[in-house]
């Protein structure tokens, strides 16, 4: 274990002495995973998808053109005279309707635009949610890599403290009591290492999900670092903002307007139509002869043209038209439920991520606090321990004590910085530049 122990400390160092030539920091994740990751790129797919909502609604407004043909062989008995006449049939017809009023259509395409402005408001939302992964992912690896490195440390002073405990024991001035503590907290503490270096492992692989690479060095956060408070420092505001901002909000919003479309294009179809027809047509036709009855031959070659208004007034239709409104109507309640719990939710995830913030610094402060008094407490009770007025478990617990401190230290600061990007998120004013803020904290 000492070996292991060993070699990971050299790792470490190595790759401390390497940070800064090649480390990788967050804005480089951030770009690594605009590029790569799955979920990113389905919804860039679903927002070229959408877009194509526009086009197809604006086609209902438009002239359509057909074009048909037909070559048919007519066989026709004229029983009276018994006689069989049979002639082949020839034609094309190319026709134009251009839709005067069709209120539905209309109503569709106004839709269409909504359904792009949906789409939109999708598409940032999942790019929204890219960031925040990209982020909890960087900060994850970095939390692991203090947390193993804490483990290290605790490790190596547990060791230096078994091997005192021993030749303390040998002397005659501690008990074997403190030797097999001492050894319990190496033991532990080994444990600590291998589960923290697995973990890392575990983080590692994450991030590469979402990014494709897996750097070995990541960049941290500078020492002496101060992180800022919200502003505004009001949560109300923030709350007020999530309400109306959220990318959630907008998109049930945007859907809840698309309903009351749909509602009023069912209404539309008990509406009448009005085209503009028009249609150029030739026919031609040979008639000969099939029975013994002697019959010229007549041939016909006819072009006919059509312009006209063409009127169609729906008057019933089994209840459909009526049905498809009530369902339409029923969605709307639905899409207005939808937009409720949408702002409510925000709501609650800008308070959430507000107080993050806020008790995020303040458990900051007080960790910081608690690291100089526990480094203190260990300083004490190993001087205590050399002069004999404190046991062996009162330094291990002490040094125990210091790395729990560093590690939640180290976590409480990575949160409060992914809490600040989620009370950005909340409001929908998560963008780049906050990426490129946090990335400045970075050494």
């Amino acid at each position: 274990m000492k070996q292991f122990a060993g070699r990971v400390a050299v790792a470490m160092a190595a790759g401390l002495m390497a940070a800064g030539a090649g480390a990788t920091d967050l804005e480089q994740v951030y770009r690594d995973a605009l590029s790569y990751d799955a979920a990113l790129a389905g919804a860039r797919a679903s927002l070229e998808a959408g877009r194509e909502k526009l086009p197809q609604g604006r086609a209902g407004l438009l002239p359509s053109l057909n074009l048909t043909g037909n070559s048919n062989w007519n066989k026709v008995d004229l029983n009276h005279y018994d006689v069989s006449r049979g002639y082949n049939g020839n034609g094309w017809q190319v026709q134009l309707s251009q839709p005067l009023f069709r209120w539905q259509n209309w109503v569709q395409y106004k839709q269409g635009e909504m359904q792009v402005a949906l789409a939109e408001a999708q598409y940032q939302l999942a790019r929204q949610d890219l960031t925040l992964r990209a982020a909890q992912a960087y900060f994850d690896v970095l939390v692991a890599q203090d947390v193993l490195s804490a483990a290290n440390a605790l490790h190596e002073a547990n060791t230096q403290q078994l091997a005192l405990a021993k030749k303390s024991f040998e002397v005659g001035t501690v008990t074997i009591t403190d030797v097999h503590e001492a050894q319990s907290r190496a033991d532990l503490s080994s444990a600590q290492v291998i589960a923290a270096d697995s973990d890392l492992a575990v983080k590692r692989h994450a991030l590469a999900v979402i990014t494709g690479k897996e750097p070995e060095i990541l960049k941290g956060l500078r020492k002496g670092v101060a992180l800022s408070r919200p502003e505004p420092f009001d949560i109300q505001s923030w709350v007020t903002s999530a309400e109306s901002g959220s990318y959630t909000v907008q998109a049930a919003q945007i859907a809840r307007e698309i309903s009351d479309r749909e509602v009023e294009r069912n209404r539309a179809a008990h509406l009448p139509t009005v085209d503009l027809v028009a249609s150029y047509g030739n026919a031609m036709s040979s008639t000969a002869p099939i029975s013994t009855a002697t019959s010229p031959v007549v041939r016909t070659d006819t072009d006919t043209t059509v312009v006209g208004v063409q009127l169609a007034m729906p008057l019933f239709q089994g209840g459909a038209v009526s049905s498809r409104v009530r369902e339409a109507t029923a969605l709307r309640d639905k899409a207005s439920a939808d937009l409720d719990n949408a702002r409510r939710t925000s709501a609650q995830n800008a308070r959430q991520a507000y107080l993050g913030v806020t008790s995020g610094l303040a458990q900051v402060r007080a960790f910081e606090a608690a690291q100089v008094s526990s480094r203190s407490a260990l300083d004490a009770n190993k001087l205590g321990y050399e002069v004999g007025v404190r046991i062996n478990i009162d330094v291990l617990n002490a040094q125990s004590q210091l790395y729990d401190t560093l590690q939640k230290l180290s976590k409480a600061r990575y949160d409060t910085l992914l809490a600040q990007l989620k009370l950005k998120a909340a409001t929908g004013t998560l963008g780049d530049d906050d990426i490129k803020a946090v990335n400045a904290l970075l050494d």
